[in-house]
């Protein structure tokens, strides 16, 4: 037995755009129809919206999904067919419902990448419908949701560790040193994070970039990555839990249900996929020891494959990233038993019903206080 996820980062162009990007490549085509996660209809996505106000140089909007992204998820799903339908026949050839269930947040981009991924997968061929599933902005927890999660909001807000960031030893001189390359003012808001997502999308599309930028592209990616780490610290680990414990949840869960011999039979899939971000995927890759320290490329996926023994019936875990295998914290190699890996989880996950707790808990005390 042998269960798959995959987390892909996704597209965000930023900058100067041609209209000639949004064409869409033919072998990318595939149709798929969007639900909320009970099956009804496709809920409002306010990032859109707020996207749309934003007409970027050349007429595109911003967080637009290119065709080179396109390309590149196309490409990852081609990759995914080899493993696990060529190399293992493991899924059908062509996508059916029965065996793959799919979930993506609700911004366009992210299910057109998955459109992409699943076209590569299965050579646009299926045997019924692709409903992609997705959740209400105000409850989502394929990202670090800061406006369900009151705690995660005001922990954020309190410590200000992205602004800290940027006064860090090093990071500071840095940064310095670029804005002031670009003529940009010190106090204008600009940090390493928000300068590695314009590089990182010009250098992907040969696009011309300030020099600046060029002369200083390995530094900042570095720098981004040091904010980021300084902003999600491990030692931190409520505020991991309030990130992504409720994904992790879920990821148990679909273990735990393809392990027991009481779920009946159409109620779990061969493959689980998931359209997130690298926010969600960095401290996924912090928590379970694996993060490279190296911001996640895009079109990258993170694979958890579940195994059973034939003959003790024991269950192991295989985890890949970039299509490397890795060890996670916790196992003694590359296969790992299912109880060592879920216990490396077992410390940020969180039920909806602890997330719940959890996050109101800043909401009481404020209430507490003003009484």
């Amino acid at each position: 037995v042998h269960d798959c996820l995959f987390l892909e980062r996704l597209w965000t162009p930023m900058g100067k755009w041609n209209l000639q990007l949004l064409e869409v490549p033919p072998q990318t085509q595939f149709d798929y129809t969007v639900t909320n996660l009970a099956g009804g209809l496709k809920p409002h996505s306010p990032f859109d919206s707020q996207y749309r106000k934003t007409v970027l140089k050349g007429g595109m909007f911003a967080g637009q999904l290119t065709n080179v992204g396109m390309q590149q998820m196309f490409a990852l799903g081609q990759r995914l067919r080899k493993s696990y339908v060529e190399d293992i026949p493991f899924l059908s050839p062509t996508f059916n419902p029965l065996e793959v269930f799919v979930r993506s947040t609700n911004i366009y981009r992210n299910l057109e990448s998955t459109r992409c991924l699943l076209a590569g997968l299965f050579q646009s061929q299926k045997e019924g419908p692709i409903v992609i599933h997705t959740d209400e902005a105000s409850s989502e927890v394929l990202y670090p949701n800061y406006q369900n999660c009151w705690s995660l909001q005001e922990r954020s807000r309190k410590l200000g560790r992205r602004q800290a960031a940027c006064l860090q030893p090093g990071i500071s001189e840095d940064l310095q040193k670029v804005k002031e390359g670009m003529g940009i003012a010190s106090n204008d808001g600009v940090d390493f994070l928000s300068l590695f997502d314009n590089v990182a999308a010009e250098q992907v599309h040969s696009l011309p970039s300030c020099p600046t930028l060029r002369r200083f592209a390995q530094m900042i990616e570095q720098r981004a990555v040091d904010t980021a780490l300084y902003v999600m610290q491990r030692e931190d680990r409520e505020s991991l839990q309030m990130a992504v414990g409720p994904f992790l949840h879920i990821l148990e869960s679909n273990l735990r249900k393809v392990m027991d011999p009481a779920t009946a039979p159409g109620k779990t899939r061969k493959l689980y996929l998931y359209a997130a971000h690298d926010v969600t995927l960095m401290p996924l890759l912090i928590i379970l020891g694996i993060f490279d320290h190296k911001w996640p490329p895009f079109a990258v996926d993170l694979t958890m494959e579940l195994y059973q023994h034939q003959e003790s019936k024991e269950w192991f875990v295989k985890l890949y990233y970039r299509g490397e295998e890795q060890v996670p914290e916790g196992c003694p190699d590359q296969l790992c038993p299912l109880d060592k890996f879920l216990n490396t989880l077992s410390a940020y996950t969180l039920s909806p019903e602890k997330y719940h707790t959890l996050c109101s808990q800043a909401h009481v005390i404020e209430l507490g206080d003003g009484e």
